[in-house]
């Protein structure tokens, strides 16, 4: 898992200036389309290794699908080539790279068969954790990257151009051959039940024999569809927040673009470190108060992070009257949002106008966000968000009980990936409208709803075994 997300955070903050460079027809809205391939290529995967690792070695859908990964970073490497497309090229390879990353559906699987009831929530939050230290230290190795410059080197050979965009993707397919020889060499079948005796592994062939049989019993489909649901909005909230940090700040604060990459740069990452300190206290305290408490606490938490954000008072964000592009307009497309978050600040931004642009009607009217509400509200999702993650799908493999959770697993990664899509849409959509007042307040009660749902499951979200009465809760 941080071998992967590491490959692929290393290239988003270059996809933007890339695409430019190669094909001079891509604009915002294709960019928009690159960047939801991924999300797009992983929900069609993810149900699909899923269902292949339920009947076979779990080495096999691993190694394919990261082959698969290894193979679109090689495509994007070369998407300069063609002497037209080109943008396709790329659509198609981050595409693919998302189609390789639905084997996080096989990786939860496995960590689910392979773990007792006791075991599993500290595994789940430890890869958790692993995941997310690889998201914040792509950018870094992004960064240092980008010292080598746009020119760098060409192996004329091979026609190849080793450079600040191709250098992450290389890296990327590097460590992909890397984790598939570590899969070969390292990784086991091994299958327990809920108690942690080893059961019968129906997707391999050999089995000793103090194998135990697995459980039957049904699977409370109830719990199910309301554990996908509360998984799909605990990634919309996310994604739809760290889409609108730097149009946001940018409006309310006046910053340059040059600014607010770097200062949201440094919150997300800040808020990166957050949530690996908060999935390892996790451990610990789901032993005490149970997951299902914890997911409740942090939706509790994610609203009080949102109602914060509210812009209340009488005092105004700067208005931005002049007649000028400006990268903190969504201009009603995902793109615009992701060009503010990738765009490298190469050029004079002395005369850049700041500030929140008339064009948007409600700057005229809305209050401004403080940066005391911001930093505190983003320190509060920055809990919520990392908590609810966990312990949606912990809860969820312990739903599913000892039964192989391949498709079941593919349909939570489909879910999330769908939820990564429509987020962004969303919040571009109803900011550039309605400003944040609007936005956050309909975030606000998306989140009560979540709440009133989980209250109606509540007692239905207990482990296979507890339900049919095998252990005690």
């Amino acid at each position: 898992m941080f071998l992967s997300s590491v490959g692929f955070s290393i290239v988003i903050m270059s996809i933007w200036p890339y695409l430019q460079k190669i094909d001079q027809t891509a604009d915002a809205s294709f960019l928009g389309w690159v960047i939801a391939s991924y999300s797009l290529g992983q929900m069609v995967a993810s149900p699909l290794f899923g269902l292949w690792s339920n009947y076979r070695p779990r080495k096999e859908p691993l190694i394919v699908s990261i082959f698969i990964s290894v193979a679109a970073n090689c495509l994007y490497a070369y998407v300069h080539v063609p002497a037209s497309h080109n943008k396709y090229y790329m659509l198609a390879a981050r595409g693919l790279v998302g189609f390789g990353a639905g084997n996080v559906a096989v990786i939860r699987s496995y960590i689910a068969g392979a773990t007792s009831l006791q075991e599993r929530t500290s595994s789940m939050a430890n890869t958790s954790a692993c995941q997310a230290l690889g998201f914040i230290l792509g950018p870094v190795f992004q960064t240092c990257f980008a010292l080598i410059g746009e020119k760098g080197v060409t192996w004329d050979v091979i026609k190849l151009q080793i450079n600040m965009y191709t250098a992450p993707v290389l890296l990327g397919a590097f460590l992909g051959i890397l984790n598939i020889i570590l899969i070969l060499t390292i990784l086991r079948e091994h299958r327990v039940d809920d108690t942690g005796r080893q059961c019968k592994n129906i997707n391999f062939e050999e089995a000793s024999t103090d194998e135990v049989q697995v459980p039957q019993g049904n699977i409370d489909q109830v719990a199910v569809v309301a554990t996908n649901v509360l998984f799909f909005v605990i990634l919309f909230i996310f994604a739809l927040f760290e889409t609108i940090v730097t149009p946001l700040t940018m409006d309310m604060y006046a910053w340059t673009r040059e600014q607010a990459v770097l200062y949201d740069g440094i919150i997300l990452a800040a808020l990166g470190v957050e949530a690996v300190i908060i999935f390892m206290g996790i451990k610990l305290l789901s032993k005490k108060i149970g997951e299902r408490a914890l997911l409740l606490g942090g939706l509790i938490i994610i609203w009080v992070g949102f109602f914060v954000l509210l812009p209340w008072g009488n005092q105004f964000p700067k208005i931005q009257w002049e007649d000028l592009h400006n990268n903190s307009i969504p201009n009603t497309t995902f793109g615009e949002i992701i060009i503010t978050l990738c765009k490298s600040p190469r050029e004079d931004h002395s005369e850049e106008p700041t500030g929140c642009p008339v064009e948007q009607a409600w700057c005229l009217y809305t209050p401004m966000i403080h940066l005391a509400q911001f930093l505190i509200s983003a320190v509060l999702i920055g809990i919520g968000y990392p908590s609810c993650n966990v312990m949606s799908y912990t809860l969820y493999s312990k739903i599913l009980g000892p039964n192989p959770q391949g498709v079941y697993m593919g349909w939570l990664t489909a879910s999330g990936s769908a939820a990564r899509i429509l987020g962004p849409v969303f919040i571009s959509q109803v900011y550039t409208a309605w400003g944040p007042r609007w936005a956050f307040s309909l975030v606000c009660g998306m989140v009560v709803l979540t709440i009133t749902l989980l209250g109606v499951v509540y007692r239905r979200l207990i482990a296979f075994s507890v339900r049919h009465g095998r252990i005690q809760e």
